[in-house]
């Protein structure tokens, strides 16, 4: 699970639904991430990679994601 094509998920995938819709998943809150440890998380790869971006945040390991996230382009 821990591959270089996930950690790339982790930091360019945005969630598609839910109060963080939009938001990257590194940048999830860790809060949001234990919501769905305790509910149960989506099914298929997007629940995969939300409990590794979970895994991370508790080691604290979400730092080596975020250098891979893309520049952001465009103003206001």
């Amino acid at each position: 699970m821990l591959e270089k094509e996930n950690l790339l998920k982790l930091a360019r995938m945005q969630m598609p639904f839910g109060k963080y819709a939009g938001r990257v998943l590194i940048d999830l809150p860790e809060e949001y991430l234990l919501w769905f440890d305790k509910k149960g998380f989506p099914n298929g790869e997007l629940g995969d990679l939300l409990k590794l971006c979970l895994a991370l945040k508790i080691e604290g390991l979400d730092s080596v994601v975020k250098p891979l996230k893309r520049p952001q382009t465009g103003g206001y």
